[in-house]
């Protein structure tokens, strides 16, 4: 295959969420119009988390090519008309649904983790449907049920949040900081 050709390169290998798109946005704000960005990543997520993040900012997620365990995430930055970052409006604290959840109301929460992090430490009763596959298994939840979507720190849950938004789901929650910080109870596989 030819060698792809990048403006600048990140090296963003050995960082967890939120640190390769923290990095790269950082790194994009230095760049011109039309550059592209070599993102160099080892963590599985860094993929659904640029291309979401891109869409969200309206720069070019243009593909990912694997080699080995490195990640090679190519993006295009966009002129200043195209970016715009939005937020998902509806946001609540950790504090705020640990207190719904012991309430009587009927509500789901939608875990967008890797199934790893998912397995290791989650909210009990909780949806798992990681970022990446969010798209295909949207139909796997009711668009009227009141959905609270929970991550490791609040970024991929906002994506999410949007994403369902956009495909007409009515009543979406953004829950912040997520699971970096959760003190609620938690369930995993190891109890």
């Amino acid at each position: 295959m030819e060698q792809m050709k990048a403006n600048v390169l990140l090296d963003a290998k050995g960082l967890a969420c939120p640190m390769p798109i923290v990095k790269t946005k950082k790194i994009m704000n230095t760049m011109e119009a039309g550059q592209v960005l070599e993102v160099q990543a080892t963590d599985k997520g860094s993929k659904a988390d640029l291309k979401a993040w891109a869409e969200r900012t309206g720069h070019q997620y243009l593909g990912t090519l694997e080699e080995g365990p490195v990640l090679k995430h190519y993006l295009r930055k966009a002129s200043g008309e195209e970016t715009i970052e939005r937020k998902h409006p509806h946001v609540v604290t950790n504090a705020e649904l640990a207190n719904k959840l012991t309430e009587a109301t009927s509500i789901v929460v939608l875990d967008v983790r890797e199934a790893a992090e998912y397995a290791f430490n989650h909210i009990p009763n909780a949806v798992s449907i990681p970022l990446g596959e969010l798209e295909n298994r949207m139909h796997e939840l009711n668009k009227n049920d009141e959905i609270f979507v929970v991550c490791r720190t609040g970024n991929r849950s906002d994506l999410a949040a949007q994403k369902l938004t956009e495909n007409g789901f009515t009543h979406v929650v953004n829950v912040i900081p997520g699971m970096s910080q959760w003190s609620g109870k938690t369930t995993s596989v190891t109890n």
